[in-house]
């Protein structure tokens, strides 16, 4: 399951990648999500995340705060986002993306300082290729309930990604209710 604050598009396309993800390894999955209406208010989004197991949810993607606890409070493992979330929850929380604007934020610099920049879509600044984004560390205190194999998927696609060999798609339509394990 996912629990998100707002359908924005920069909401949308961490959902849709984490949806596509789980898809790519379960054709069969089905990940609900939740959209709280609010960019923080972490008990809506731990009652949210609750709903969620209580719907039969196995693992959680927190895109926002409140999650990783409803997870750890039921014996489940949960995704952080933005940053390196494993301290919240150490025995629960698997890994997660991390952003890191500071590709963004020297690029505008250099543009401003050479007297070039001009108004743009600056989203590949936050994409992996560019250095924007990156995926925590695997959680070693729960990397042994996942299968080898799966940790091997993941830390080939990582290199793929991080080498141009692969291109997550971007999707910024608002997720479904339920993927229905497309």
């Amino acid at each position: 399951g996912v629990v998100g604050g707002l359908p924005v598009p920069e909401v949308n396309r961490i959902v849709n990648a984490f949806i596509a993800g789980a898809e790519s390894v379960n054709p069969d999955v089905d990940v609900k999500t939740t959209f709280i209406n609010s960019w923080f208010d972490p008990a809506a989004a731990k009652e949210a995340a609750l709903a969620q197991i209580d719907a039969g949810a196995d693992v959680l993607f927190a895109e926002r705060f409140g999650v990783i606890e409803a997870a750890a409070e039921n014996g489940l493992y949960a995704f952080g986002n933005m940053s390196d979330q494993t301290e919240l929850a150490p025995e629960h929380v698997v890994s997660g993306p991390v952003w890191d604007m500071d590709p963004t934020v020297q690029y505008i610099i250099k543009q401003v300082e050479a007297g070039a920049y001009t108004a743009q879509d600056l989203k590949d600044f936050s994409m992996v290729a560019k250095g924007g984004a990156s995926l925590a560390p695997i959680n070693e205190a729960v990397a042994g309930g996942i299968p080898a194999d799966l940790l091997e998927q993941v830390k080939a696609k990582e290199a793929e990604i991080v080498g141009g060999l692969f291109r997550v798609d971007i999707t910024e339509s608002q997720p479904p209710a339920s993927s229905g394990g497309q």
